[in-house]
């Protein structure tokens, strides 16, 4: 299995399915949440708080996060103590 990253407050996404993480202010964003939405394709992980970034996995899941695009980029990399590999014992 591949690492998972935090995506905010405990909620975790497998970095392998990642596809693409953009910022949910754009008017093109907010169309592919609502299309979402409709198609029930849609995981909302901000848990009330407000949308900043928009995850789209491989197969079409999109996921909302309360995080800055910029911070899972950076967990997404590796950069943070907030990605777990379970291949490690």
């Amino acid at each position: 299995m591949e690492k998972l990253m935090n995506i905010g407050f405990g909620n975790m996404v497998n970095t392998g399915k990642i596809i693409g993480i953009i910022s949910s202010d754009s008017a093109p964003a907010k169309r592919l949440i609502q299309r979402g939405k409709e198609q029930e394709i849609l995981i909302d992980a901000t848990q009330g708080r407000r949308t900043k970034s928009v995850i789209f996995t491989d197969n079409n899941t999109i996921i909302l996060s309360a995080l800055q695009p910029e911070t899972l980029a950076g967990r997404f990399n590796g950069n943070a103590a907030e990605v777990y590999d379970d291949t490690k014992e």
